[in-house]
């Protein structure tokens, strides 16, 4: 409730993307109380006054959510698909499916685990942006052993199509084997795939089991969870020290 600027909460309400939004604002279709909003960074009160596009009100920007999912392989990591497949909302309740929320980052369709959503694009962006090198870490199983020498080049950095990547952690999975724990703190498309690829090995499991300090746990698989408002806080909290721009909610 109080002060918030028109663009901001046009695109948290789902009305459109932010593009789409001052596109609105310059063809004057946006109002508060009626009268015109001339600027993108004009600010209103959602608490007493009245924001309408196109002269339809607009509902006031829903309770900013956090969300925890145990993505199943075959399942899209995307909040929507043209082709009609499956995606990570489709695993949520109808009353969670709200337009603005966000895939914090990428996970394959062959792959499973730890995917977060929310509506908190500030904290989006920091999770998912390369620079701020958010620790994640996956159980990948292999067709074979890894071998010292190759686990010592992987952890070094693989020099891939796109670049050469960053240092890694490999730790041998103590009860199964051909598996591993591989911690990366950058995010390519099919990264860690494509990385034993160069080596000579072939991935034939991979599921993602933490994020920064969150950890998918026992959580069913297709199953989701709230994130409580300690794992919220700890989470803001470690990013924190990595940038000046995000404003605590």
């Amino acid at each position: 409730m109080g002060d918030q600027a028109v663009l901001k909460a046009l695109v948290l309400a789902g009305c459109g993307s932010r593009r789409a939004m001052t596109e609105a604002i310059d063809a004057k279709r946006v109002t508060v109380n009626n009268i015109t909003v001339s600027s993108y960074t004009q600010h209103f009160d959602n608490s007493s006054e009245c924001l309408r596009l196109d002269g339809k009100t607009i509902n006031k920007a829903p309770p900013t959510v956090y969300l925890l999912i145990n993505k199943p392989i075959g399942i899209l990591c995307s909040t929507k698909d043209t082709r009609g497949r499956r995606t990570v909302l489709d695993l949520l309740p109808h009353k969670l499916r709200h337009p603005s929320l966000h895939i914090v980052g990428r996970l394959d369709m062959d792959s499973c685990g730890l995917i977060l959503v929310t509506n908190d694009g500030a904290l989006t962006n920091i999770l998912t942006h390369p620079r701020f090198e958010i620790e994640k870490t996956y159980t990948v199983e292999l067709d074979r052993e890894l071998s010292h020498t190759d686990q010592k080049h992987f952890e070094k950095g693989i020099l891939l199509s796109d670049g050469l990547t960053s240092t890694a952690r490999i730790e041998k999975h103590t009860f199964q084997e051909k598996t591993y724990l591989v911690t990366l703190r950058e995010g390519r498309k099919r990264q860690i795939r494509r990385m034993f690829a160069v080596l000579g090995y072939s991935v034939s499991k991979l599921q993602r089991i933490r994020e920064a300090h969150l950890d998918l746990g026992d959580l069913p698989c297709g199953d989701y969870r709230l994130l409580t408002k300690e794992e919220v806080s700890l989470l803001k909290t470690s990013v924190l020290p990595r940038v000046t721009h995000y404003t605590m909610a």
